[in-house]
């Protein structure tokens, strides 16, 4: 932890550390220049009192981050050497050691018609990495039918918490759990391959090529890949048993996973949507995913601490179990 508050300017890494940011479930940073440090813990926002140091709900008593806070702050991620980081800063965003990811905006240098790298940065989005070891173990009984793993996907809006739940979906599935089934009975699972194609390195969050999250002794990554590319990868040489992928959207992704289904791999993934009736009856099928086979949702609650579940449904939409629970990464159900 006193590496990760290494990377903050040396006038705000005392602050920083004081507000134990990793403990206290804070989960963005976002700085720009000349603008209020704001601080978020899922969807309430907070800013860095510009005196005491501590939070405030006002934006006239914010700390505001300048230009060359920022550029100092990019030295130090990089270790001073941000030539060295040009392929990651073409996709906007660099991962630091803890799986810290953190996005950069800036002047965008374009070369054929593509982004070659970053210039002149000034706009900084700090995603801070966390696991939460068993906020799967609740909902994972209701994925199996026949102790077969279902197609599933985790529907949520940004921010509430379905990345972290695929996350433990994946790192039990790959160890093999042991878990009480809807009947009350104790099942043991078996472990599986399971290969992700983690196109925004957030799943995995790869530093330096080694995965910085637990995500099981049998689990394969391909770390900033695309879906398209990557999963024809994992179907030709990995033989996985299960494949999982972030936030599908668009035709390519759609068409890759009805690719994967037909090869008789089992889908794993998530997508943005608002809730149960949202998906089945509008925004999902907006957006096609909807029309692929997926057997088993699971939705999350978009108000609240993140990765409250709302309800897991089966294709047809009939609820198989519903949360109510505060807290629900605590694992505690009502």
């Amino acid at each position: 932890m006193k590496d990760f508050y290494k990377i903050f300017p040396a006038g705000l890494r005392e602050r920083m550390e004081k507000l134990h940011l990793l403990q206290n479930g804070f989960t963005e940073l976002r700085l720009r220049c000349n603008a209020p440090l704001i601080l978020l813990k899922g969807r309430e926002e907070f800013f860095l009192h510009s005196t005491c140091g501590g939070l405030t709900k006002e934006a006239e008593h914010a700390y505001r981050i300048s230009v060359n806070e920022i550029r100092e702050m990019m030295e130090y991620i990089s270790n001073f050497s941000v030539y060295a980081y040009e392929d990651e800063m073409r996709q906007g965003f660099l991962t630091i050691q803890g799986g810290h990811r953190i996005g950069i905006c800036g002047k965008a240098v374009i070369q054929d018609k593509k982004i070659k790298t970053i210039r002149n940065i000034s706009f900084m989005n700090l995603r801070l990495a966390r696991e939460k070891k068993g906020c799967a173990d609740t909902v994972l009984p209701y994925l199996f039918e026949n102790r077969r793993f279902c197609h599933t996907l985790v529907v949520s809006p940004p921010g509430c918490g379905k990345t972290t739940l695929l996350r433990d979906i994946i790192r039990q599935l790959s160890n093999g759990a042991t878990c009480l089934a809807p009947d009350g009975k104790k099942i043991s699972l078996p472990g599986r391959k399971v290969g992700i194609v983690d196109e925004r390195s957030e799943v995995a969050a790869c530093y330096h090529g080694v995965p910085q999250n637990d995500l099981g002794i049998r689990t394969d990554v391909l770390d900033g890949c695309p879906k398209s590319t990557g999963v024809e990868l994992l179907l030709r040489s990995m033989s996985e048993d299960v494949i999982a992928m972030d936030e599908l959207g668009g035709e390519e992704d759609i068409a890759v996973v009805k690719k994967s289904i037909f090869c008789g791999c089992k889908i794993l993934a998530t997508a943005h949507g608002e809730d149960k009736k949202e998906w089945f009856e509008q925004g999902g099928k907006e957006a096609k995913v909807s029309d692929l086979p997926f057997e088993r949702y699971v939705f999350l609650k978009s108000d609240g601490p993140p990765g409250q579940v709302s309800a897991v449904c089966d294709a047809k939409g009939r609820v198989l179990f519903a949360e109510n629970t505060e807290g629900w990464f605590g694992g505690e159900r009502t």
